[in-house]
């Protein structure tokens, strides 16, 4: 290895700053107010809603959090809010210094978008269809979602298959959703795996499992319809985490993830080993951020909630913070 005074410079100064974008379950009523008062921000929403055909305006100012649960709701309304950050994002040249993207569950539309792989529009309504094709598989049979902290994961696993559950989120950081038949979330809920909390989530089934396969033929017929383009901006998948070159595999992967496990520990493991610097969340924030703090620690992070949040995104992109 180098002494210190020997290596580049450029060993010392580079950047990556890695865009990430929330999935499901980070809405909250109101959320998109602040964001429509920005320039253009309204026009934007308008064209997006227009585009789902859904009144997300609406949806995202007014509507109570019941109505934004909705699944054919709550996720154009997730990547309507993610494509307006990135366009407040990607003024004065942004997109240039940043080093890629990626998203959890829904978020993987935006951050589809954000590397170039499909157009807003087409962006748009891949997730009109994949909001429409989830609610209709979960209404099949009540299915629900738990969030697990803590605990061994192999003794969990093996509670999960007793129960027939299934595994639907590795977040990383001590954290994992379950997912399946209410009766069987019930009884992990009264019989934890020891050290575990189970968190009941307020989602309408068991995304990212068998239950969601019926969603599948359906959108691999419809994205078989886009235009895909190679990105322009590394991006990583939620399949196995890894980087992803072929914009038309990283549809095919987006699609397929519908019924099969998030693994945003190993798209977190990837950052890492791309030797991530920075960590930007798109609206609604919070969420991955959080799991960065545990999963990547000591990486700079900021949640953009709101446009208030904008100064502290752009001075960690621009490597002034």
């Amino acid at each position: 290895m180098l002494p210190p005074a020997a290596r580049p410079q450029s060993w010392h100064t580079r950047q990556v700053i890695v865009i990430v974008a929330p999935g499901q379950g980070s809405q909250t009523p109101g959320f998109l107010a602040p964001w429509l008062e920005l320039p253009g921000g309204a026009d934007h929403l308008a064209a997006i809603s227009d585009g789902v055909g859904i009144d997300l305006g609406a949806h995202g100012t007014t509507s109570d959090a019941d109505t934004i649960r909705d699944t054919r709701v709550a996720q154009p309304l997730i990547v309507a809010a993610g494509l307006l950050t990135l366009a407040a994002l990607f003024q004065g040249g942004r997109r240039e210094k940043v080093g890629g993207i990626a998203g959890h569950s829904v978020g993987e539309v935006t951050a589809a978008a954000g590397a170039g792989i499909l157009s807003e529009t087409d962006a748009v309504s891949f997730v009109r269809e994949r909001g429409r094709a989830m609610a209709d598989a979960a209404a099949l049979e009540p299915t629900g979602m738990s969030a697990v902290i803590g605990g061994d994961e192999t003794v969990l696993l093996e509670r999960l298959a007793e129960l027939g559950l299934q595994a639907a989120n590795f977040n990383g950081g001590g954290q994992i959703v379950v997912a399946g038949a209410l009766p069987a979330l019930a009884a992990l809920a009264e019989n934890p795996v020891a050290g575990t909390r189970v968190i009941p989530l307020q989602v309408a089934g068991a995304f990212h499992t068998r239950y969601m396969q019926p969603a599948v033929a359906g959108l691999e017929f419809f994205a078989a319809g886009l235009e895909k383009h190679d990105p322009t901006l590394p991006i990583w998948t939620n399949r196995d985490g890894s980087q992803i070159g072929s914009g038309e595999h990283f549809v095919e992967l987006m699609v397929g993830q519908v019924s099969s496990p998030v693994r945003w520990d190993l798209t977190m493991a990837s950052l890492a080993a791309a030797g991530v610097t920075g960590i930007v969340e798109l609206a609604p924030a919070g969420a991955l951020v959080g799991l960065a703090k545990r999963g990547l620690k000591g990486v700079p992070s900021v949640a953009v909630k709101t446009p208030d949040d904008l100064a502290a995104a752009y001075a960690l992109i621009d490597g002034t913070a």
